[in-house]
């Protein structure tokens, strides 16, 4: 329950914001711990069904991380900034940059783990469990073993979207685009636009749009001869891209965004975006790439 915007017992825990608050209420609090901001609407349902599950896990967490809502019809320009295209979204803020994220209303199995990035454990299932081993493995250059981690989840949790879209993207990285289809099309129809779903698709989508470019060479003339030449740098950033040269795809774009910031209709800033639903938020370019963004957006 809210009584002025404040979750009753623990004051300040949850809170509404505003576009004149949002830096003290979400950029300067998340020096002392991790604060989400959630984007909703109140003609949205998914932010509803939302609400009440996100403020339980909120409040388990036992104040290492906040909760701050934004309504976005009457706020509309931070959401707008940060490239929120559909509600309900959040998105987690630590140190004065955004962190990671999701949208749609999601389950408390979800949320508990994604606050769990944020703050630690607070008691992990078995499935999260080989989840957290299988990322490991994937680290560590075992895809094979990472491979039998996520099958195993699915024989406990044939539904599982971490463990589908998991799966889904270990056949894209060894170039297998349809096995990768394949495997996303065993999520549950009405979890279609979960973002571990939904990243994979545009993975997947990245990786054919830039088998058309051929080699960056040519590209990288073209910019070095002219570097307002702003169609020549956005394929470049999307051949680099395909080639895992993430970071410098994320730079050439930030120089799109920061020279003309309409060139396209705001096409480098939606592409960037693009990048790192692609990536996932965890993901070291995405983590550089928005804080990149955010720095040149709120400058």
């Amino acid at each position: 329950m809210l009584v002025n915007g404040e979750a009753t017992g623990q004051p300040g825990l949850i809170k509404d914001t505003t576009t004149q608050g949002f830096r003290e209420d979400v950029i300067a609090e998340s020096m002392n711990q991790p604060v989400l901001i959630d984007f909703w609407a109140p003609w949205c349902g998914p932010c509803k069904q939302l609400t009440p599950v996100i403020e339980k896990v909120v409040k388990a967490a036992g104040g290492k991380v906040k909760l701050v809502k934004m309504n976005i019809d009457e706020h509309p320009q931070i959401p707008g900034q940060l490239g929120i295209q559909s509600i309900p979204a959040v998105i987690a803020f630590k140190q004065g940059q955004p962190i990671d994220g999701f949208m749609g209303a999601q389950p408390e199995s979800q949320i508990k783990v994604f606050i769990e990035r944020l703050v630690g454990p607070m008691g992990p299932g078995e499935t999260a469990e080989l989840i957290e081993a299988a990322v490991a493995a994937i680290a560590a250059g075992d895809p094979a073993g990472a491979s039998e981690l996520y099958a195993g989840v699915l024989e406990i949790e044939p539904d599982n979207l971490a463990a589908i879209a998991g799966l889904a993207r270990l056949h894209l990285d060894s170039g297998d685009i349809e096995g990768a289809r394949g495997i996303l099309g065993t999520a549950p129809q009405d979890k279609a636009t979960d973002p571990a779903i939904t990243a994979v698709r545009a993975a997947i989508e990245l990786a054919e749009q830039a088998a058309s470019l051929g080699d960056t060479a040519e590209l990288e003339a073209k910019v070095a001869a002219n570097p307002k030449d702003h169609q020549a740098r956005f394929d470049l950033a999307l051949a680099l891209s395909a080639r895992d040269k993430r970071e410098e795809a994320v730079d050439h774009l930030v120089a799109i965004i920061k020279a003309d910031r309409k060139w396209n209709d705001d096409g480098a800033r939606k592409q960037l975006l693009q990048f790192f639903e692609a990536w996932g938020p965890m993901d070291e370019a995405s983590v550089t790439g928005r804080r990149k963004l955010s720095t040149l957006l709120f400058s």
